[in-house]
C-alpha cells in the first residue's frame, strides 16, 4: 500500500499537466486560423483528453486499492 500513495501523487501531477496542456491547446486553437492548423490542434486536444481520461481512471483504481 505504501507504493500506491506515491503513485497517486505522481498521477495527480500528470493530471495537472494534462489539464494545463489542454487549456493551452484550446487557447492556441482560438488564436489560429486555417484548416491544417485547426485539424492539428483538434487532434492534439483529442489526444490530451484521452490521456487525461486514462490518468483519472488509473488514479481512481489506485485510490480504491488504497482504501481496501
Amino acid at each position: 500500500m505504501t507504493d500506491i500513495l506515491p503513485n497517486i501523487v505522481e498521477i495527480n501531477d500528470r493530471i495537472d499537466v494534462a489539464r494545463e496542456n489542454l487549456r493551452a491547446l484550446v487557447e492556441q486553437a482560438a488564436a489560429y486560423s486555417g484548416a491544417a492548423d485547426e485539424d492539428l490542434i483538434s487532434q492534439r486536444i483529442a489526444e490530451h483528453e484521452a490521456l487525461l481520461e486514462r490518468l483519472i481512471k488509473q488514479r481512481d483504481e489506485l485510490s480504491q486499492k488504497a482504501g481496501t
